[in-house]
C-alpha cells in the first residue's frame, strides 16, 4: 500500500493537508495535491496514480468538466469530494467518470479508512492471484496486465468497473445483491438505497454487451440482483 500514488485536487488548502497528515501516518507518503484542474490535469499527464479524490467545485472547472479528461489519461480511482448530494448529482459524476462519491462535510478518518480499504484490495488483486488470467465464455481478463477482451476486442474500463467485471468472472453464474456486489467489490458497508451498483451495472453493460439494452452477460434477476451468466462449457 505504501507504494501507491494518490492525487488530491481541492481549492481548500486546509482540508487536503488534513488528509495528507492523516494519510502519512498510515503509511502512504506518495500524495500529489492541487488546487485548480489545470493543475490536475497536468500532474495526470506526467504522474501515473492510484486513486484522485476530486473536488467537483474547483476555480477554474468543475471535477464534472474535467473527469472525461482525466479518463483518457489515466484508470485510476476517482472518487468525487462534494457537497451536492443529490441524485442527479451523483449520476453525472458516475456518468462522466468517477468511481465512488464522498459528500461534504465528511470525516475525514472514514475517508482514510475507505482510501486504505481500496488500495488494500488493489493491492491483493494484483500481487496475490491464484491465477493472472479469467476466462469468462466471451471475456477475458488478464490481471497482470490489466488487460480485458470481449469477443477478441481489447475493452478499457475504468477501475471500479473493471473490479466488477472481475468479481464477476470469479464467480460466473452465481447471483448477488446490490448489497452483496457493494460490500465486495467498493469495501463498505451497505447502507439501502444508493446508485453507485447500479450505475456501474449500466456502465459494464455499455462496454461489454453487444446491445446493453438487452443484456445477454451480466443479467437483472428482478428483486434479486445481478449474475453474469456464462453457459457451464463456456468457462
Amino acid at each position: 500500500m505504501n507504494e501507491a500514488r494518490l492525487l488530491i485536487v481541492d481549492d481548500e488548502m486546509a482540508l487536503m493537508n488534513m488528509l495528507e497528515t492523516l494519510l502519512l501516518r498510515e503509511g502512504i507518503s506518495k500524495i500529489d495535491k492541487a488546487e485548480t484542474a489545470s493543475q490536475a490535469l497536468a500532474l495526470c499527464k506526467s504522474h501515473t496514480y492510484d486513486l484522485i479524490l476530486l473536488d467537483v467545485m474547483l476555480p477554474d472547472q468543475t471535477g464534472f468538466e474535467i473527469c472525461p479528461s482525466i479518463r483518457e489519461q489515466s484508470d485510476a480511482t476517482i472518487f468525487f469530494l462534494t457537497a451536492k448530494a443529490g441524485d442527479l448529482d451523483k449520476l453525472s459524476g458516475f456518468a462522466v467518470g468517477a468511481d465512488d462519491y464522498i459528500t461534504k462535510p465528511f470525516n475525514p478518518l472514514e475517508v482514510v479508512a475507505r482510501i486504505k480499504a481500496h488500495l488494500s484490495r488493489r493491492l491483493k488483486i494484483s500481487t496475490i492471484q491464484d491465477q493472472t488470467v479469467h476466462s469468462c465464455g466471451p471475456i477475458e481478463m488478464n490481471t497482470s496486465t490489466g488487460e480485458v477482451f470481449v469477443r477478441g476486442e481489447a475493452v478499457r474500463l475504468p477501475a471500479q468497473v473493471y473490479q466488477l467485471l472481475l468479481f464477476f468472472c470469479k464467480h460466473p453464474n452465481q447471483l448477488f445483491s446490490k448489497g452483496q456486489l457493494y460490500e465486495q467489490v467498493w469495501g463498505d458497508a451497505f447502507m439501502g438505497e444508493d446508485n453507485t451498483v447500479m450505475v456501474h451495472i449500466r456502465k459494464l453493460r455499455e462496454k461489454i454487451e453487444e446491445d446493453p439494452g438487452n443484456p445477454e452477460l451480466i443479467l437483472t434477476v428482478r428483486g434479486l440482483g445481478y449474475k453474469l451468466e456464462i453457459p457451464r462449457e463456456s468457462r
